[in-house]
């Protein structure tokens, strides 16, 4: 949607970089769209355990680069930026890259939802690597959760009662969802947040030997 805003703009419109910059955006996000669908028809069958993974080696700094680049936009709007430490020195994981796809977009897309009112996120995602396992954080200044929302977030359908300090729309299946996932991909996952703050999260996955 903010690159469809961005088209209209004249001074956008007169310069073709710019324009195929953000039908890039749109094209990339569009495919995301019809993966996240298939992805909620595939969470019925999450709870009967049928979900056939792809597994395949995937070097885990493509991807993150490539969903960096499309949730970008959305930081700048808010007039935020995320810096990036890649300094995994083994990023070649067993994955699908579909769900591992999803688990990051997912975590980097709470962190620009939970920012703060009038406060630009600062988005944080770091990686490494220690010869049997990689693991990438993603660290943020928003709004940070209680311990109660800390110890329930990965609870399918969980809301945190946020009262009026935000008002943010889905369905609580986010976090379910990566938790899932990472489980499937034999890792595991950690949430560490102060209220007030902000939150980070922690995926560790195993190298394939």
């Amino acid at each position: 949607s903010l690159a469809v805003d961005a088209l209209k703009n004249e001074k956008v419109a007169g310069n073709k970089e710019k324009s195929d910059y953000f039908t890039g955006i749109i094209k990339e996000e569009n495919k995301r769209m019809n993966k996240q669908v298939e992805t909620i028809l595939q969470a019925a069958l999450l709870d009967k355990n049928e979900v056939q993974l792809n597994m395949k080696r995937l070097l885990a700094h493509d991807i993150i680069i490539n969903v960096l680049n499309n949730i970008n936009l959305q930081v700048e709007e808010k007039g935020g930026k995320i810096d990036v430490e890649l300094e995994a020195e083994n990023d070649l994981i067993l994955a699908d890259e579909v769900h591992f796809t999803n688990v990051i977009n997912n975590l980097l897309d709470n962190a620009v939802k939970y920012s703060k009112e009038n406060v630009p996120p600062v988005i944080r995602v770091s990686t490494k690597s220690n010869g049997k396992h990689f693991t990438m954080r993603i660290e943020d200044n928003g709004i940070g959760m209680n311990k109660e929302t800390l110890n329930r977030i990965f609870e399918k359908f969980y809301r945190a009662h946020t009262g009026n300090v935000h008002n943010v729309k889905g369905f609580g299946l986010g976090l379910s969802y990566v938790k899932t996932m990472i489980d499937a991909h034999h890792g595991n996952i950690k949430a560490e947040s102060v209220l007030g703050k902000g939150s980070s999260f922690t995926i560790s996955l195993p190298l394939p030997k």
